[in-house]
């Protein structure tokens, strides 16, 4: 989502550069031309979450691998994510108990930042239960959330590496 908005700026622009000097009435059409592209491009919150998820569980082998370094960065993506579903699904019921998934987030946070993976485990494992909390409230309960068993994808280390060359 976060790319697809600047996108949309970056055409708009580069229309508005390519016309007559700017006036009220095409402000207007500008305007209205970055919000008809912000509608046609707008992921649904199925799409979010199936990158939530992803995370997720990029998320559960970066910890239990002590690659702390990609487990910031992968709870990064999901805290994102739902700021991201929180600005663009303002229309849907279920988003009003999202903050429930707040909490548990910064619990995780703070046990990878202490890089503890015993916490690490204890957190992410209530994580995973408001997960399916939240999609139970949401009555979504058929769709449950579990700590992962297989790696999400086969072409990524979880292992933690050095940026600087080997001698």
């Amino acid at each position: 989502m976060n790319r697809i908005l600047p996108a949309a700026m970056v055409l708009a622009m580069l229309t508005a550069c390519n016309q007559k000097p700017t006036t009220d009435k095409s402000i207007e059409n500008l305007t209205a031309k970055v919000q008809e592209l912000k509608d046609k491009y707008r992921p649904g919150l199925g799409d979010f979450m199936v990158g939530i998820q992803l995370h997720h569980s990029k998320l559960w082998f970066a910890g239990i691998n002590n690659n702390w370094k990609l487990a910031e960065y992968e709870i990064g993506e999901i805290k994102e994510s739902f700021e991201d579903i929180k600005n663009v699904e303002t229309d849907r019921p279920e988003v009003k108990t999202i903050d429930m998934i707040q909490p548990p987030l910064d619990s995780l946070a703070g046990a990878i930042t202490q890089k503890n993976e015993v916490a690490f485990r204890q957190q992410f494992e209530l994580l995973t239960a408001t997960c399916n909390k939240c999609h139970r409230a949401n009555k979504f309960e058929f769709n449950v959330i579990t700590i992962p068993t297989e790696p999400p994808v086969y072409n990524q280390d979880f292992k933690p590496h050095s940026l600087m060359p080997h001698s």
